[in-house]
């Protein structure tokens, strides 16, 4: 087991995917937030769960042109698509990663799929456009559900993808880490990677997890999730690559990565955690006569002129000037403003 430099745990390296997910690389691709589960450790908040939208990051589409338009201001380099259940709505699905690919050259797109509904059809018209499949087995939250049945499911993809491209995504639930090994090694043959998520609480499982679960220091992770993890790792004696992705990982590496490949308006200063600072004019009124008095960048959707620190010195005393740092996504939600006194 090998700790890397991204706040996680492997053995024999992680897959290509997730290379480009701690870098920030990789577009989220919320395809629906409908499906064909109902898992009780799932985290989707409420303003996504079962709402059949479309959101890249941070930005609701509507269309593939959205899409294209949020990849190049996010400047991905590759999409992970996920949900809800991709294979609710396969055409919807096929549609954008179709976009993405005859958009972008090299443009890696991998996949979530629980195994419900997964077929040879299926993974078949998905592979025209998919990287990498990760799939979510059943046993985890249907004790009565076929086993063997779900990796015969899996075993499907290599019809269509090299070994190398096949995973698993399990989430730690710490008292399954017996049933969690031994799935692995029923299935290690067939696949080339695993991904096991520390358990994390959410608005729409809180009230289960905290009644289930002990928490840890942070507030927000299950406890002894990744432990079991760890566990897990010591245990498996195989090639596969396998990657305890933690909670630490996706909020301090991939968020905040992902954060910095967006670009950012002139003027701005960009953080170390990834926001971005601006000193800007707001227009109370007039915006027409604000934008012939200020040189700057000029922000039509906040009625702001974003200036330069020269031009906020011969301003000063003229005009009102805020400090503000926002996230630099497609909603730029602000963090905190004040005015330069």
């Amino acid at each position: 087991m090998e700790k890397t430099h991204f706040s996680s745990y492997c053995n024999n390296n992680i897959a290509r995917g997730c290379k480009y997910c701690v870098l920030g690389k990789k577009l989220v691709l919320f395809i629906s937030g409908k499906c064909s589960r109902n898992c009780y450790y799932c985290s989707l908040s409420e303003k996504r769960k079962n709402k059949d939208e479309i959101w890249a990051n941070e930005r609701k589409i509507n269309n593939p042109r959205e899409l294209i338009e949020e990849a190049r201001e996010s400047r991905a380099k590759g999409a992970g698509i996920t949900g809800g259940d991709p294979l609710l709505c396969l055409n919807r699905t096929i549609k954008y990663a179709s976009a993405l690919k005859k958009t972008f050259k090299k443009f890696h797109i991998h996949i979530y799929l629980p195994t419900k509904l997964v077929t040879k059809e299926k993974l078949e018209k998905l592979s025209k456009y998919v990287d990498e499949v990760r799939f979510h087995p059943e046993f985890l939250i249907n004790e009565k559900s076929n086993v063997i049945e779900d990796i015969a499911k899996i075993k499907l993809a290599l019809l269509f993808w090299k070994k190398e491209n096949i995973g698993i995504e399990l989430p730690l639930i710490p008292e399954k880490r017996f049933e969690i090994l031994s799935f692995i090694n029923m299935i290690k043959d067939s696949i080339g990677f695993v991904n096991l998520n520390e358990l994390e609480i959410s608005d729409t499982n809180f009230s289960y997890m905290t009644g289930k679960y002990k928490l840890n220091e942070s507030g927000y992770v299950i406890k002894e999730s990744k432990e079991a993890g760890m566990w897990i790792l010591k245990k498996l004696k195989s090639k596969l690559k396998v990657h305890l992705c933690t909670a630490n990982l996706k909020n301090n590496f991939q968020y905040k990565n992902r954060l910095k490949m967006h670009k950012i308006l002139p003027n701005g200063i960009r953080t170390r955690e990834g926001t971005v600072r601006y000193l800007a004019v707001y227009a109370k009124n007039n915006f027409e006569r604000l934008k012939r008095e200020i040189k700057g960048f000029v922000d039509e959707g906040k009625k702001r002129i974003i200036i330069s620190i020269k031009e906020a010195r011969r301003v000063f005393g003229k005009h009102k000037i805020t400090k503000v740092e926002e996230y630099p996504t497609y909603d730029r939600e602000e963090v905190e403003r004040e005015d330069v006194k």
